[in-house]
C-alpha cells in the first residue's frame, strides 16, 4: 500500500474492529486519505427500518432530521436504499450515478435532501449478512460547497475493498430475518392507503406512484416496469384522478405519511 493510504491510521482501524472506537477510527483513516465534509454509516434491513450506526458532520443540518424524518420513512425513497433492495455487489457508488433521472426535481429532494445541504455523496456499500446492507457514506455539503473530483473518486474506489472488508468484519453480527422477502414497498403503500384513506390503487398505480416519488421520469418508469412511456402517462393520469390531486408535490404529501408502517 502506498504512503498516501495512511497505513498507521489504517492499522488503528484494524485494531479497533469489534470495539466502540471502530467508527471513529474508520473516520480518522478515511479523513487522512479522502477529502470530505461528513460521514454517515447506515445499516439497512429486510424486516425493519434502518439503523444509524454513526454520523459526523461539521454542520448540524446534514444529519439534523435523520433519526426522525429519514428513519421514519424517507429512507424508502433514498437511492442508496435502492442499492439494498436491488442487492447490488459490494463496491463504491456515487449518488449521482444511482439516483433516478429527475431526482433533484422530486419532493423528497426538495423537502428532505436539499435541507441536508449535501452537494455530493460517495457510498462504500457491502452486505455483511443475508438481508443486511451497510452504506458508509462520505459527503460534501455547505461546509465546502464542492463536489468530489475524478481524483477523489479514484482514491475512494481504490480503498473501497478495504473499507467494506473492515465494515463487514466489525458489523458482521447484524441480522435480518432471513425468511423475509425484500420489502414490498409499493404493496405496503397500497394497503396502508386503502386502510387509512379509503383510496384504493391498483398494483400498477402504486408502483408508478412510488417511482414518481423517487424521481423517475415517465421514460425511466417505463424502462423500470417494462411498459411504454405513453402507458406510464395514462397510469399516472388515472393515479392522480383516483387520489384527487393534480401534481407530483400533492402526491408526495398525500402518500409520504403512509410510506412506513408508523402511521396507522
Amino acid at each position: 500500500m502506498s504512503p498516501d493510504m495512511a497505513p498507521d491510521k489504517l492499522g488503528q482501524v484494524i485494531l479497533s474492529v469489534g470495539t466502540d472506537q471502530f467508527a471513529t477510527a474508520l473516520q480518522d483513516w478515511l479523513d487522512a486519505v479522502c477529502v470530505f465534509d461528513n460521514i454517515g454509516i447506515i445499516a439497512f434491513f429486510q424486516d425493519r427500518p434502518p439503523r444509524i450506526l454513526y454520523t459526523h458532520a461539521r454542520t448540524s443540518r446534514v444529519f439534523d432530521r435523520i433519526d426522525s424524518q429519514y428513519v421514519g420513512g424517507a429512507y424508502l425513497l433514498d437511492p442508496f436504499f435502492g442499492l439494498h433492495q436491488s442487492q447490488v455487489a459490494a463496491g463504491l457508488y456515487r449518488l449521482s450515478d444511482v439516483a433516478p433521472d429527475q431526482f433533484q426535481r422530486n419532493e423528497y429532494f426538495k423537502s428532505y435532501y436539499r435541507n441536508t445541504t449535501l452537494t455530493d455523496e460517495l457510498a462504500f456499500f457491502c452486505s455483511p449478512a443475508p438481508g443486511v446492507s451497510i452504506t458508509t457514506c462520505i459527503g460534501r455539503d455547505e461546509t465546502t460547497g464542492s463536489r468530489f473530483s475524478a481524483k477523489d473518486r479514484e482514491i475512494a474506489k481504490r480503498i473501497a475493498p478495504v473499507v467494506n472488508a473492515l465494515v463487514r468484519q466489525n458489523w458482521g453480527d447484524l441480522r435480518s430475518d432471513e425468511n423475509t422477502a425484500p420489502q414490498d414497498v409499493a404493496g405496503d403503500l397500497r394497503q396502508r392507503l386503502a386502510q387509512n384513506t379509503g383510496i384504493e390503487l391498483s398494483r400498477r398505480q402504486s408502483e408508478v406512484a412510488l417511482l414518481v416519488l423517487k424521481g423517475h421520469s415517465s421514460i425511466s418508469i417505463g424502462l423500470t416496469l417494462g411498459i411504454s412511456p405513453q402507458t406510464v402517462k395514462v397510469i399516472r393520469k388515472q393515479l392522480y384522478k383516483r387520489c384527487q390531486i393534480s401534481s407530483q408535490g400533492e402526491l408526495y404529501y398525500l402518500i409520504a405519511p403512509y410510506l412506513s408502517g408508523q402511521t396507522n
